[in-house]
C-alpha cells in the first residue's frame, strides 16, 4: 500500500510542479526574475559559441569604440534633442542643418538590443537569411534582368525590381500617401543599388528594393561582370575600385529614364565602386545623391585587417566559387590554381590582379571560351587589342604591385572631385570593417558633401529596429530595418533641399536682372539672349583645406554646380 501511494505521488509530481510554477508566474517579480535568468543563460551560451567560432564579443567591441569625439562631431537626434545611440559627423552647412530638422529617421533610432541586436546575428541575418529583410512570408521581390554590352565586349547585369509576389507593383507611392522623391520631375525616381564586391543579392538588398518599391522608386541592382550569374565574355573581372563598368551602366539607366531623378546606394564593400564612381566622374555624374550602408572607406586597410574566420572563409568561398566557374577559361592568362589556394582576401585579390605574367596554357584539355587577347587583367601574356586598351586605359594591364593596385582603386582617392551629397551609415560593432577608430573623420569634418551617421549597434548591414517600434509611413510591421528607412528618407530630404536651393537661386537671379538696366544689346539693337543655367542637381566641387576656414560656416557654402571636369 505504501509503495502504491508513493507511485501516485510521483505520477502527480510533474503536474504539481507545473501548477506551482503557474502560480509563481502570476507574481510580476517572479516573471522578471525568470526572464532575466533565461537571458543570462542565453548570454553565457552565446559567449561560449563566440569563443569557439573566434568571434569578437559585442561587449569587448564597445570598450575600444568609446572614444572621445573630436570637435565638430555632434550627437544629432532631431531639433534640440540629443541621442546616445547615433552621432552625425559632418561639416556645418545648410544641408546638414536641413537634415537635422527634417530627416526624422536620424532622430533617436530605437535599434534592437541583445539578442536580436547582436552584431553577429544581425550580420549573418542580413547576408544569409534575414527574416527582417524578407518582409512577410511570400513577399519576395520579383526582378527582370537586362544584360548591358560594354565597350570592351564585357557584359554586366541590371536587375530591375518589377513588383512583389504579394501583388504590389513597382513605381508607385506607398499606400499611406508617403511622399516619393519625384521632386524635380513627375516621373518616379530611380534607385541604383550596388551590392557587395563579391556580388549577389542578399536579403538586406532585397529588403531595400522592397521598401523602395512601396515608396514609389524604380529600383535596379547593378551586378558586375561574372557575378550573380552574369555571363563573363572577356577574361577580366572588376577590380575593387574600378568604376568604368558602372559609368556605362549609369549612362544606360539615364538614357532609359532621362526625366527621372537618379540616386544610388551601396551595400557594404560595394562602396568601393560607388565612391570611386563619384570621385572619377565629379560633377559629370548623373546622380542627385548617394548613400553607403556599412561602407568600406579604406580598401587596402579593409583587405589587410584580419577578419573573423567565419566571415573570411565565407567571403573567400564565394569569390573562389565565381572564379572556379570560369577556371578553364582563365588558365590562359592566370595561374588559377595558385589563386584558389589563397587563404585570405588580401592574398586572393593580390594573386588575381597583381600577378606576374603567366604563360598561356597549351593543354588541349583546357579549352577557352574567349580569346586571351580580347582584353586581359592579371597576368596578361598577350597585349590587348588597341580598341580594348583604349576602352580600359591603365586597367587594361595588371597592377605592378599591391601598392600600385590601391593607387588606382582606393575608394577615397578622388574625394575632392565628389559633387553630390553622400551619407555613410555604419555601426561601431560592425564585425566586417576596421574599428571605428580607423574611420577618416577629417573627411567628414572638412568636406561638405560627406556625412557620417554612426550608431552603437547594428552589425554589418543589420540595423534591426526594436520590436514594436513605430515606423511612421511604412505601413508594414515586418519592415524593421532602420538603414533602409533612413536612406530613402535622406534622398527625399536632399531632393527637397536642392529644390528649395534652386528656387532661391532663381529668385536671386531674377532680382539681380530686375535691378539692372536691362540686358546688353548688340550693335543691331536686338537684345542678346541670356544663357540659362542648367537646371541640374549637381553642385560645386568641395573647398580645399585652405578654404575651409573661410567657408566653414553655414552661410558661406553655396550648393551650386561648377564644372570640375
Amino acid at each position: 500500500m505504501a509503495v502504491f501511494t508513493w507511485d501516485r505521488w510521483l505520477c502527480l509530481l510533474p503536474s504539481l510542479l507545473l501548477f506551482l510554477l503557474s502560480l509563481a508566474l502570476r507574481w510580476p517579480g517572479a516573471r522578471c526574475w525568470l526572464r532575466l535568468s533565461a537571458k543570462a543563460a542565453g548570454w553565457r551560451l552565446w559567449v561560449t559559441i563566440c569563443w569557439v567560432l573566434e568571434l569578437p564579443l559585442p561587449g569587448a567591441e564597445r570598450t575600444w569604440t568609446k572614444e572621445t569625439e573630436p570637435p565638430g562631431t555632434g550627437n544629432v537626434s532631431g531639433p534640440g534633442q540629443i541621442s546616445e545611440r547615433l552621432s552625425l559627423t559632418c561639416k556645418p552647412t545648410a544641408l546638414a542643418q536641413y537634415l537635422r530638422q527634417h530627416c526624422g529617421s536620424l532622430a533617436l533610432p530605437r535599434l534592437a538590443a541583445w539578442p536580436r541586436g547582436d552584431p553577429h546575428l544581425q550580420t549573418l541575418s542580413s547576408l544569409l537569411w534575414g527574416s527582417h529583410s524578407g518582409g512577410r512570408w511570400g513577399d519576395e521581390v520579383q526582378f527582370t534582368r537586362d544584360h548591358l554590352l560594354l565597350r570592351d565586349g564585357g557584359i554586366v547585369a541590371l536587375d530591375w525590381a518589377v513588383g512583389i509576389s504579394g501583388g504590389e507593383a513597382g513605381g508607385r507611392e506607398h499606400q499611406s500617401g508617403m511622399k516619393a522623391l519625384g521632386c524635380y520631375t513627375s516621373t518616379p525616381p530611380v534607385l541604383l543599388v550596388i551590392p557587395q564586391c563579391w556580388g549577389g543579392a542578399t536579403p538586406h538588398l532585397k529588403g531595400l528594393c522592397r521598401l523602395a518599391l512601396r515608396q514609389g522608386f524604380y529600383a535596379v541592382v547593378f551586378h558586375p561582370r561574372g557575378t550573380a550569374g552574369c555571363l563573363l565574355t572577356t577574361p577580366q573581372l572588376t577590380e575593387f575600385g574600378d568604376p568604368s563598368d558602372l559609368v556605362q551602366a549609369v549612362a544606360y539607366v539615364r538614357s532609359r529614364y532621362p526625366s527621372s531623378v537618379l540616386v544610388a546606394v551601396s551595400e557594404g564593400s560595394g562602396s568601393g565602386l560607388l565612391l570611386s564612381y563619384l570621385g572619377e566622374c565629379g560633377s559629370s555624374s548623373y546622380l542627385t545623391a548617394a548613400a553607403a550602408i556599412s561602407p568600406v572607406l579604406q580598401g587596402q586597410l579593409w583587405f589587410e585587417t584580419p577578419m573573423p574566420p567565419i566571415y573570411r572563409w565565407g567571403a573567400l568561398f564565394h569569390r573562389k566559387l565565381q572564379l572556379s566557374r570560369y577556371a578553364s577559361s582563365f588558365r590562359a592568362v592566370l595561374d588559377v590554381d595558385r589563386v584558389l589556394r589563397c587563404s585570405s582576401l588580401a592574398d586572393f585579390e593580390k594573386a588575381l590582379f597583381c600577378s606576374a605574367p603567366h604563360p598561356p596554357s597549351t593543354n588541349p584539355g583546357h579549352p577557352t571560351s574567349f580569346s586571351a587577347s580580347a582584353g586581359t587583367k592579371p597576368g596578361a601574356s598577350h597585349p590587348p587589342r588597341n580598341s580594348v586598351a583604349w576602352a580600359l586605359g591603365e586597367r587594361a594591364y595588371p597592377a605592378k604591385d599591391w601598392d600600385t593596385y590601391w593607387e588606382r582603386n582606393e575608394p577615397l582617392r578622388d574625394t575632392d572631385e565628389v559633387a553630390v551629397p553622400v551619407l555613410c551609415i555604419r555601426s561601431r560593432d560592425d564585425p566586417l570593417v576596421p574599428p571605428a577608430s580607423a574611420t577618416p573623420l577629417s573627411l567628414f569634418q572638412n568636406n561638405p558633401y560627406f556625412l557620417l551617421a554612426t550608431t552603437d549597434r547594428g552589425g554589418h548591414c543589420g540595423f534591426t529596429l526594436e520590436a514594436g517600434t513605430d515606423t511612421e509611413g511604412i505601413g508594414n510591421e515586418d519592415e524593421q530595418n532602420w538603414s533602409h528607412m533612413a536612406v530613402l528618407e535622406y534622398f527625399r530630404v536632399v531632393a527637397d533641399f536642392l529644390k528649395g536651393e534652386e528656387g532661391n537661386r532663381a529668385a536671386r537671379d531674377d532680382g539681380v536682372r530686375g535691378s539692372a538696366q536691362g540686358p546688353p544689346r548688340s550693335r543691331t539693337g536686338t537684345a542678346v539672349p541670356q544663357h540659362r543655367r542648367r537646371a541640374t542637381v549637381m553642385r560645386s566641387r568641395p573647398q580645399t583645406h585652405g578654404q575651409a576656414s573661410a567657408g566653414g560656416e553655414e552661410g558661406h557654402f553655396t550648393w551650386k554646380r561648377s564644372y570640375t571636369r
